[in-house]
């Protein structure tokens, strides 16, 4: 009889871990925990943080230091969104005093993106938790970097505490980020989607002196991240990393929707319930459109017609059509390719509607930055084919590859 309880609780237990998904993987706030915060003793601590900073249990990192013996929290820096995610997208965040600690808050996303010397005066240790979603353009990695060349001017350790990288750390995509388009979007000269967790971009950026400055830098590695999880497999919650990005896999849609989307030419489901899950305009047929997308055989993806009303954004409140897409076979998608795809198409189907043109003008600065060079637009805008330019956007990956895997924290 006590066997079959104990069959029963064991069956029941494993149903339960699955349903809910069981943790495989510590970031690197719970190990910096289960240390006993041993780096931090005795030290005054900056944190670099916003709502996805949280242990398993979707407890602040805020609040976890702020309740650490030994452990010191004297400021908080929020980026892009804020530290509680509580300011809006591009809004400029104002410095301000965070109502559950009492601690003084200072934006890295409003006049000053690097933390001044004012702001970090009584501060020994600069510690960064944020989940990141592995996109040259998301902006997260542009206030680390900057972060890390303030710590080092003023003099102050640099801690990191590691996150998966969602889109995975196997895949790298696009051309390296060229010096006359470097900005907030492409901080650093490394590919679109560059294969590596916050910490290991961080030892790359360090030890390839992509910095002003090199910081004393200090990753917190994660226990059990391998490069071939996808996030889901890490048992660990996913906290939205901005508004659309409300779920891990959405880190995989902005690589393969994101750039395209600097223009309101079509909607990329932003506005609707499928944020960078399709491609869509007025007056499209979306049938012909989904038949010759999945006509180009493009490895591990597919293609669906979907008309849909956007609630806002691009297409307000018209009745858009075009095609949502489907992942179907990630280790062989090339996610940034889908969107020029989807460029070349549109302009062989409606060729007075190409998406470089005289509405889209004024975005070609900012599309430009975030392809990281004007070739990309200029290659492909000769014909609007692909294969334009395709050599030029991947001419950088086996190198970078091969650069980044001294820096590798996890096989």
């Amino acid at each position: 009889m006590k066997n079959k309880i104990f069959l029963l609780i064991t069956v029941f237990s494993f149903l339960v871990s699955t349903a809910f998904g069981a943790q495989k993987v510590k970031s690197g706030i719970e190990v910096l925990r289960e240390s006993g915060f041993k780096i931090l003793q005795g030290k005054r601590v900056g944190l670099i943080t916003n709502p996805t900073g949280v242990d398993s249990q979707l407890k602040s990192t805020v609040d976890i230091l702020n309740e650490a013996p030994g452990v010191k929290l004297v400021a908080l820096y929020g980026p892009e969104h804020g530290v509680r995610g509580d300011e809006y997208a591009g809004d400029k965040v104002e410095a301000s005093i965070d109502k559950q600690t009492g601690i003084p808050v200072y934006s890295l996303y409003g006049k000053t993106r690097k933390a001044s010397a004012d702001m970090l005066k009584n501060v020994d240790v600069l510690v960064y938790d944020i989940q990141d979603i592995g996109c040259r353009s998301y902006t997260f990695i542009s206030t680390m970097g900057l972060a890390m060349e303030a710590a080092a001017e003023n003099n102050i350790e640099f801690v990191i505490l590691d996150r998966p990288n969602p889109v995975g750390g196997l895949k790298v995509e696009g051309n390296l980020a060229e010096d006359k388009f470097i900005s907030f979007v492409s901080q650093f000269k490394i590919p679109y989607i560059y294969g590596l967790t916050c910490g290991e971009l961080a030892r790359l950026l360090n030890g390839e002196k992509m910095l002003d400055k090199q910081c004393k830098l200090t990753v917190v590695p994660m226990k059990g991240w391998k490069r071939k999880m996808n996030f889901e497999q890490t048992g660990l919650p996913w906290v939205l990393t901005s508004p659309h990005i409300p779920q891990a896999s959405s880190a995989c849609y902005y690589a393969a929707s994101g750039i395209l989307g600097e223009f309101s030419f079509m909607s990329i489901g932003v506005g609707y319930t499928l944020p960078f899950q399709l491609f869509a305009k007025d007056s499209i047929d979306a049938g012909l459109l989904s038949k010759r997308m999945n006509d180009l055989h493009l490895p591990g993806v597919l293609f669906r017609p979907i008309y849909l009303k956007p609630f806002y954004a691009v297409g307000q409140g018209k009745n858009y059509s075009g095609v949502q897409y489907y992942l179907t076979d990630y280790k062989k998608v090339r996610l940034t390719e889908i969107q020029f795809y989807v460029m070349q198409e549109m302009a062989a189907l409606y060729p007075d509607e190409k998406c470089f043109g005289p509405e889209t003008e004024k975005r070609f600065n900012m599309f430009d930055k975030v392809c990281g060079s004007d070739q990309i637009r200029l290659l492909m805008s000769k014909n609007m084919k692909v294969d334009e330019m395709l050599s030029y956007w991947r001419k950088d990956e086996a190198a970078f590859q091969r650069l980044s895997k001294k820096y590798y924290l996890y096989k």
